[in-house]
């Protein structure tokens, strides 16, 4: 009689550790410092022979720029192929109602949280009655929110949400048009050819292999856009030095002040509480997170960072593709915690306290109403504007107050936008722990300095089924 001896494979050898020169944390943390002491260099060289920015000023701002426009230009792609790629595997999928019903509830939970923290800080730091009345100008909004707009911008105008633009300079008469598009509408166009692909069946096999072939590339593609993320950076903080300064700050220091502390209370206080409270580690939510929200405050950009934000949510925190890549670009025209909620609270008691107008309990009720449910009504559009004139106008109060604000308006945009990224990617998060599909090995995975978990896997080994344990 033979025997037969079988050996075990070996293990896998752990991966050598990188030097600290390659880890992307540091990349990051270098890009930023250096940006500000460009920024800074750009600034004191002053304008050049013609008044026009110098020429450092204008690299760094046409590197900015660039990069962020590489990143939009991944996101119509993504969008789409993300959503018909997971909506055809719904077949598979028990309980989707239930996992949009539960990211729709902690889009609304989160935002009264944060619309209630904006509300308390307004009333007790007044900011507007901190200001002086003669160093401010009134003037009226470029664009005003409104339900109907919201609902017109939910028909797609063509397959790909595409807009066009048109200004006029006004000392040449020279006509500028910019082509964009609204991510609402891609996700309509998106969501019916994924139930039209799924209703087909077995006739829309080689269109659902495409689109998944399509998806894998894009993704590639993405992440050689994300390895250049340091030089984006470096950009984009050096162009923020040279255009905002420190100057603009000074009169209505403390609204700023109440709008970021209202930001950091929700950042790393809720949004910690929140994590802990699902019996997750804060550190690795932050750890996963951070890639994303490093890019958000520099770019000012959700859609912008829509990508990033993505792929930090499936591959460091550990939420299923099928999952996220419905959540995420949901999030991303809809869930502004910093947009949406905390700033249009401060900023409307500042308008109501700057004209003398008392607010009442019913007045704190609608803005509470308006943050929590009206921030679909920005979607696709400049979010923080636009909600704070939907808000004015639901409470009665001058949207002319809106011109106050808009001189800082960037500076306060780089921080909402940093808390508009970590929430969209802390909703699906909790959801996917709640509902018993997040993947806890990728979650609680090293980071070593690498702006994804063990990137080098492919991506489906790590997706665990979309269905309850």
């Amino acid at each position: 009689m033979s025997s037969t001896s079988t050996t075990a494979p070996a293990a896998r050898p752990p991966k050598p550790k990188k030097p600290f020169y390659r880890s992307f944390g540091f990349q990051i943390t270098i890009a930023l410092i250096a940006g500000i002491l460009l920024g800074v260099l750009a600034l004191n060289l002053g304008p050049d022979a013609a008044g026009g920015p110098n020429g450092l000023t204008a690299t760094l701002s046409t590197i900015g720029n660039g990069y962020v426009t590489l990143l939009k230009a991944a996101v119509v792609p993504l969008i789409f192929l993300a959503i018909v790629a997971s909506i055809t595997q719904l077949r598979n999928v028990t309980n989707a109602a239930r996992l949009a019903g539960q990211t729709l509830l902690w889009f609304g939970i989160t935002a009264l949280i944060a619309v209630t923290i904006g509300i308390v800080l307004g009333v007790t730091i007044q900011p507007g009655n901190r200001v002086a009345h003669d160093q401010l100008t009134t003037a009226d909004p470029y664009t005003v929110g409104t339900w109907w707009n919201f609902l017109k911008g939910l028909i797609p105008q063509n397959v790909l949400g595409l807009t066009v633009s048109s200004s006029a300079d006004a000392a040449t008469g020279a006509v500028t048009s910019t082509v964009g598009f609204n991510v609402l509408q891609v996700i309509v166009v998106s969501v019916a050819v994924g139930i039209a692909a799924l209703k087909i069946g077995a006739r829309a096999e080689p269109f659902v292999a495409f689109t998944q072939s399509s998806l894998k590339i894009v993704q590639r593609v993405l992440w050689w856009i994300i390895r250049i993320a340091p030089l984006g950076t470096l950009g984009l903080i050096a162009s923020a030095v040279v255009q905002y300064g420190t100057d603009k700050l000074l009169t209505l220091v403390w609204f700023v002040v109440a709008v970021y502390a209202g930001l950091v209370l929700v950042l790393f206080v809720v949004y910690p509480i929140l994590i802990k409270s699902h019996g997750l580690s804060i550190k690795q939510y932050f750890s996963g997170v951070w890639p994303a929200v490093q890019l958000g405050f520099v770019s000012r950009s959700s859609i912008g960072t829509l990508p990033l934000t993505e792929r930090v949510t499936e591959r460091n925190l550990g939420v299923p593709r099928e999952y996220a890549s419905f959540a995420v670009p949901l999030g991303a025209t809809t869930k502004m915690d910093g947009c949406a909620a905390i700033y249009p609270a401060i900023a409307a008691i500042f308008v109501a306290q700057f004209f003398g107008i008392e607010l009442n309990i019913v007045s704190y009720l609608l803005i509470a109403l308006v943050s929590v449910v009206g921030s679909a009504a920005t979607a696709g559009t400049t979010g923080a504007t636009v909600m704070l004139t939907l808000t004015l106008s639901t409470l009665g109060l001058p949207l002319e107050g809106v011109g106050l604000l808009l001189a800082i308006d960037p500076i306060l945009d780089m921080g909402r936008t940093a808390v508009n990224v970590a929430g969209q990617a802390l909703v699906p998060t909790i959801v996917a722990k709640r509902e018993g599909i997040l993947d806890r090995a990728l979650y609680d995975a090293p980071r070593d300095g690498e702006p994804f978990a063990d990137d080098s896997a492919d991506d489906a080994e790590s997706a665990p089924a979309l269905s309850r344990s």
